[in-house]
């Protein structure tokens, strides 16, 4: 069966296990922007707790355009304060010196259309979890009608009812989970600064 899903800024664990679950994915590019979506954000754990990372978008978040359109506001240095929520929150992960270059990098980026930032995450995201045996498409048009074998799983996951899904999510050790205990379905970042290379062992345990 093939999954038919949306992109998301740095996507939560269930995301990528749901990806794990299906011989084929296509990642729909036409489809529209949702506001309070998972598409402009992502949650990761500091200190003090959750907290909710969100690239600003042009136009503000009521856009209606396609995501491949959906341009990103620059006014404000949100990449500046991305990173240092990152920073501080994962600088004493067991891997974070191992990532931290590279994803510097993509926070001294500037690309124009948030389609094209999560692409660029996603991409970076799939090579580190070792998951390249994923038969992802991109939809090649706009409205593509679902095959009979095809799964809609758009807005299936949204900051609304993440937590229903937390029960999916394997355990694995956290840096503040001695403070909060065990939060589960964080961004992807979480589980890569925490576990490294076994992450993409971690997501396909149980799928």
């Amino acid at each position: 069966m093939s999954l038919l899903i949306e992109l998301h800024y740095f996507p939560s664990i269930i995301w990528y296990k749901k990806l794990n679950e299906f011989s084929h994915i296509k990642i729909d590019q036409y489809e529209r922007f949702q506001k309070m979506s998972f598409r402009n954000r992502c949650i990761i754990s500091g200190a003090n707790g959750p907290m909710i990372l969100s690239v600003p978008i042009a136009g503000g978040r009521n856009s209606k355009l396609p995501m491949n359109e959906v341009e990103i506001d620059y006014k404000t240095r949100w990449q500046d304060i991305h990173w240092r929520s990152i920073y501080s929150a994962y600088n004493r992960s067991p891997w974070f010196e191992f990532y931290k270059d590279e994803m510097l990098e993509f926070y001294q980026s500037r690309l124009e259309k948030l389609w094209d930032w999560n692409l660029m995450l996603f991409k970076w995201t799939i090579k580190k979890l070792q998951l390249d045996h994923l038969n992802i498409e991109w939809a090649s048009r706009p409205k593509s009608l679902l095959g009979p074998d095809e799964l809609d799983f758009r807005n299936k996951i949204s900051p609304k009812n993440i937590h229903e899904y937390d029960m999916e999510i394997p355990r694995y050790s956290q840096v503040f989970e001695e403070r909060h205990g065990f939060v589960p379905n964080l961004s992807i970042i979480d589980l890569l600064f925490s576990e490294g290379p076994k992450a993409g062992q971690i997501l396909q345990a149980g799928t």
